[in-house]
């Protein structure tokens, strides 16, 4: 999954150099049987950020972009060393998942013989890479502070450390003559999660398999040059045979061909792909508001003792419901609520007087008897019950209370161009994501004021 926005890619593979890595890589391209439209081109020139693809001609719907075969993914399953990764799949389990795609990587990388290395030389340089894990800790504090970014990098260094630690580097020490001293490195494989992080594809299950695991992370040569927008105009197609990249709406000579991630926030975004999209391009951004903070708002608004153990009670009672539990969040979009059972659910629990509670829980929940009225889509949010909409505005407040600097601010930032202009790339990203955030949280306040 490329990036759109400053993912600087850098010429040149990770161990060395070709002076024209873009010609190299078609010319693999060519030998590997990955068909490229003569439509298209791998260009600097006319992208958004480093390498990317544009149209060298007008492209309708439905045409095809480019094909990879399936024997040119690079994978746990294709790579030189995938008899060993396969007997030792036990021993390579992992919270991520992650780990046999990363110790294939590592294999290859340092390959002399690897037939990636012309796809390689493509690759960013590793130590460019813009993922706010790779920000000193007091910076990403300072500039993401309320956005949930900084949370959700803690849990991936933790991770990242332990499963180094106790799975990779256990069996690149068990297999010296597979894995050279010089990619037993904690800092190259920190590198390597985050290029799969932003770089790699998950073939999405069927239907009938949703219960399963989801499939394991693969590098899909050509699509990964393609970066991203929430109005992309291509996508990217699994057949049994090849993955296929086709154009989704007209492309105009000279334009850019940009794929999708799926429906990303921008907290998302620069989370595993280091670049947001400007406000307002966006159509896909969300702000969190923590069930914990709807528990504390309901607490706040409590009286006696008898009200705060009720409130306890009704609050243990929707964790039974599974609707909600100590990490999860709401999340709202600028105009649906993407978690609207949830959210309905515990508005409706918190709020019920005592008896009509004792009724609810008594029967265990009152089925399908929604209410028009109680429908949670952003439009019908100013006619919800009052004590609903306050919890709720209660609850935004609140929630805006963990940023560290007010929506004032931030619109005064983005419109001097001139200040905007002096932030650092860094300043400027994390300004985007607060601001999207932001401003879903405000547009919820004048609803429910």
């Amino acid at each position: 999954m490329a990036t759109q926005a400053k993912r600087r890619r850098v010429a040149g593979p990770v161990g060395g150099g070709d002076p024209d890595p873009v010609a190299g890589f078609l010319s693999w391209c060519r030998c590997v049987g990955l068909e490229l439209s003569p439509k298209v081109a791998v260009s600097r020139k006319g992208t958004v950020a480093g390498y990317g693809m544009v149209a060298q001609d007008g492209v309708e719907p439905g045409e095809l972009l480019f094909a990879v075969p399936r024997a040119v993914l690079l994978s746990q399953h294709t790579c030189s060393i995938s008899g060993l990764l396969e007997r030792e799949r036990g021993a390579l389990q992992s919270q991520s998942g992650w780990v046999p795609l990363l110790l294939a990587l590592l294999h290859e990388l340092q390959a002399p013989a690897s037939r990636w290395s012309p796809y390689f030389a493509l690759w960013p340089e590793l130590g460019s890479l813009e993922h706010p894990m790779f920000w000193p800790e007091e910076e990403r504090r300072r500039l993401l502070q309320g956005t949930g970014v900084p949370e959700a990098v803690e849990k991936d260094l933790a991770n990242i450390r332990s499963e180094y630690s106790s799975i990779v580097l256990p069996f690149m020490e068990a297999h010296p003559d597979l894995f050279s001293p010089r990619v037993r490195s904690p800092e190259l494989y920190h590198q390597l999660v985050a290029l799969v992080m932003a770089y790699s594809f998950q073939e999405p299950l069927e239907e009938e398999e949703d219960e399963k695991e989801p499939n394991p992370p693969l590098m899909v040569p050509a699509a990964d040059i393609l970066n991203h927008v929430a109005n992309h105009n291509a996508n990217l197609e699994y057949s049994p045979n090849c993955l296929r990249m086709v154009a989704t709406q007209l492309i105009p000579k000279g334009h850019e061909i940009f794929n999708t991630y799926g429906q990303m926030a921008n907290w998302q975004l620069i989370h595993m792909y280091g670049f947001v999209e400007p406000y307002p391009d966006n159509t896909d951004d969300t702000a969190d508001i923590q069930m914990v903070t709807v528990r504390e708002a309901a607490v706040q608004g409590t009286k006696v003792e008898a009200e705060r153990l009720l409130l306890c009670e009704r609050w243990d009672y929707l964790c039974k419901l599974e609707m909600v539990g100590e990490e999860g969040a709401f999340v709202i979009g600028r105009e649906e609520v993407l978690t609207e059972e949830e959210l309905t659910t515990t508005l409706k629990v918190l709020c019920m007087p005592a008896e009509e509670f004792r009724e609810f829980k008594d029967q265990d929940g009152w089925g399908n008897d929604e209410k028009e009225e109680d429908s949670l889509t952003i439009r019908n949010i100013p006619k919800l019950k009052e004590s609903w909409r306050q919890l709720l505005r209660d609850s935004v407040l609140l929630t805006l209370k963990t940023y560290a600097t007010d929506l004032k601010a931030e619109q005064d930032l983005l419109s001097n161009k001139a200040v905007y202009a002096k932030l650092s790339w860094r300043e400027q990203q994390a300004l985007q994501v607060r601001y999207g955030q932001k401003m879903i949280l405000h547009q919820l306040l004048e609803m429910t004021g």
